[in-house]
């Protein structure tokens, strides 16, 4: 998978397209330290409830989406942002379609 050109200025939200019934993920970068993906979310599509070793930045860029953290909703929509903690089950589903920016830091 190619990442994104650098230098270039980026429109995150045409950068990812929807496709019905699934998720689409494009990385952006990926580098040692991190990493940023792009997600498109047909609506009711999600990711099952896991847990990674990093803290993660979720924002939504459009739509809206469920994120639940250690067993607690949170009902995001386009704008809003939250840190999924490390180590800490999570899970997201969309409301309605939506796409988001994952930027995971490896500390």
């Amino acid at each position: 998978m190619s990442t994104a050109p650098k230098s270039e200025v980026l429109k995150f939200a045409e950068m990812v397209g929807y496709q019905e019934g699934s998720v689409v993920s494009r990385q952006i970068t990926k580098e040692e330290a991190g990493n940023v993906t792009l997600f498109a979310f047909d609506k009711d599509q999600g990711l099952s409830e896991h847990t990674a070793p990093f803290d993660a930045l979720v924002h939504v860029l459009e739509g809206r989406a469920q994120v639940i953290i250690s067993d607690k909703p949170y009902d995001l929509q386009a704008g809003d942002a939250i840190i999924m903690p490390a180590d800490e089950p999570h899970a997201l589903k969309a409301i309605q379609r939506f796409k988001m920016l994952l930027t995971m830091i490896r500390a």
